[in-house]
């Protein structure tokens, strides 16, 4: 069986505008204290677009928190992206935070550890090597 192609790119642009949506909606119409400052850094909506995985990272505030305010209100939220959007299924929105940002960082810090030791035994056995190679070139 065939299998039912859509338009080109239009899951991508639903992931777009329901972001856009939601870090307005979340900014202007939510007033949980404990939503601090939130950023959205994804959408992922199913091929059905019955659920979507909102991914965010938050600049104050306690994140499991944030999430679970962030959960509590997505009901609400759900109904405001309804009539926002002209879609005929507005997907279940499911919050979760992003611990890329925070694993970058300290593989970064990794990486500068690593190379500060490699370049610490370079160079005291920098001079070892230097005299061993003059000696096999003699």
């Amino acid at each position: 069986m065939a299998k039912k192609r859509g338009v080109p790119g239009r899951n991508l642009r639903i992931n777009d505008q329901i972001q856009r949506d939601l870090s307005e909606l979340i900014q202007r119409e939510v007033k949980d204290p404990r939503i601090g400052l939130v950023t959205l850094q994804s959408v992922e909506v199913t091929p059905d677009y019955a659920h979507a995985k909102v991914y965010y990272t938050t600049l104050t505030g306690d994140p499991k928190a944030t999430g679970e305010a962030l959960n509590e209100a997505a009901g609400y939220l759900r109904n405001l992206l309804f009539k926002r959007l002209h879609i005929h299924t507005v997907p279940t929105l499911h919050f979760h935070f992003d611990q890329s940002i925070e694993r970058a960082i300290e593989m970064s810090r990794l990486i500068d550890t690593a190379n500060a030791t490699r370049a610490k035994e370079e160079a005291g056995e920098g001079g070892v090597q230097d005299s061993d190679k003059e000696d096999d070139g003699k």
